[in-house]
């Protein structure tokens, strides 16, 4: 009884913060969070490369031995300009073809819980960037906020974003508008501009990240927190078809969490070389509590398993051949500690989960990476700054 009281004063206190972010107040905003937001990527040659924020720039670093040791290479935006690195919204980077690095953010600006998208791309890894562009036409001071990127098979740029175009024509009509939207653009010459954004789906949670998974075919497919009719915070996702219109959305989870607040903790989904789709989320639905593993069918989840740490939070996933890896951080009431936990068998079976490192400060969230079949667990903390653990 212990350890679930003290599981739903965490997500009691997430919930809230969550809500206060979103629920605007008189007063303005709500106390800022760590700014430990932070992504990472392997290029082709095995070298580790890290973005995370620092001094009003997207700092790029690269490390030749698996994150164990970094070097600085400088920033991504030469004029400096304000950078969200909280939670969801972090810093992204991601390698194209011939090396191209590609790294995405959203940069706050001057009215609470807006943003725009910036994109800026390298033509080699630590080679300078362009000059950094707005991914959306959309100039409005709107909320663009909380960027996915990926790159498609075909080499496509693919950026996502959570956008309030639509609530704010709904609230000027005087009609009444559930959430945010799903947005996107596409770049087909390597990240030098960006295709005018397309609207992959209307109603989503405000403030949680969006997973992107490329696929073999050269689609992209997307998984999202949605609001479902009347408050209903479950999962949708949608196959955006790169030469055409998105597939029309349909629910990924049935974990019926009615919420009137978003609570920041979006989903990971990744493709296996088989076609499976894995997918990771979180609920807050009573008996369900906690993060979630499972398989995305035509029918929603699959196999679905429920991770063993009570407290556990924010988890990401990454797939080699029918290896499944799960990381997490989990908070026991004292530290935060790194926990991953591994499947041999496509995700049918798990093993006991292993704790990688533990901490009593700030952290943000554990991301999986592979490497020629090599799992590693990256997480910038302020105890480890872009800690790196390879997996056994």
């Amino acid at each position: 009884m212990v350890r679930r009281g003290l599981v739903a004063l965490v997500l009691a206190l997430a919930v809230s913060a969550a809500s206060a972010q979103h629920h605007h107040g008189a007063s303005g905003a709500a106390t800022p969070r760590p700014a430990l937001g932070a992504s990472a990527a392997f290029d082709a040659a095995g070298r580790l490369w890290a973005v995370h924020a620092e001094e009003a720039h997207v700092l790029l670093s690269v490390s030749d031995d698996a994150g164990q040791h970094w070097r600085r290479v400088g920033p991504v935006n030469a004029a400096p300009e304000p950078i969200a690195a909280d939670g969801d919204n972090r810093p992204k980077l991601a390698f194209g073809p011939g090396g191209r690095l590609f790294v995405s953010w959203t940069q706050p600006t001057a009215r609470p819980y807006t943003g725009i998208v910036r994109f800026a791309a390298a033509d080699q890894a630590g080679a300078p960037f362009a000059q950094p562009l707005t991914v959306h036409r959309d100039p409005q001071p709107i909320t663009h906020r909380f960027d996915a990127l990926t790159v498609a098979q075909g080499g496509e740029v693919l950026v996502s974003w959570i956008d309030k175009r639509d609530m704010e024509a709904a609230k000027a009509g005087g009609e009444p508008y559930r959430g945010a939207a799903v947005y996107y653009a596409v770049s087909r010459n390597g990240g030098a501009s960006f295709e005018a954004e397309r609207r992959l789906a209307e109603h989503s949670c405000e403030c949680c990240r969006i997973a992107l998974a490329p696929r073999r075919d050269g689609s992209v497919q997307a998984l999202w927190r949605h609001v479902f009719e009347p408050n209903v915070r479950d999962h949708a996702t949608a196959r955006i078809l790169l030469d055409g219109e998105p597939e029309p959305l349909r629910r990924a989870t049935r974990d019926d969490w009615a919420l009137d607040a978003c609570p920041h903790h979006g989903p990971s989904l990744v493709e296996a070389p088989d076609g499976t789709l894995h997918a990771v989320w979180f609920t807050g639905a009573s008996g369900r509590e906690g993060p979630w593993y499972g398989q995305l069918s035509t029918d929603g989840m699959v196999h679905a398993v429920r991770l063993p740490d009570e407290g556990a939070a924010h988890a990401d996933l990454a797939v080699a051949g029918s290896t499944v890896v799960i990381a997490w951080k989990a908070f026991d009431g004292e530290a935060t500690r790194l926990r991953s936990m591994r499947s041999e068998d496509g995700g049918l079976s798990w093993a006991p989960p292993l704790t990688l490192a533990s901490t009593t400060d700030a952290s943000g969230q554990p991301f999986v990476l592979v490497r020629a079949g090599r799992f590693h667990v990256f997480w910038h903390s302020r105890a480890h700054p872009l800690g790196t653990w390879a997996l056994p």
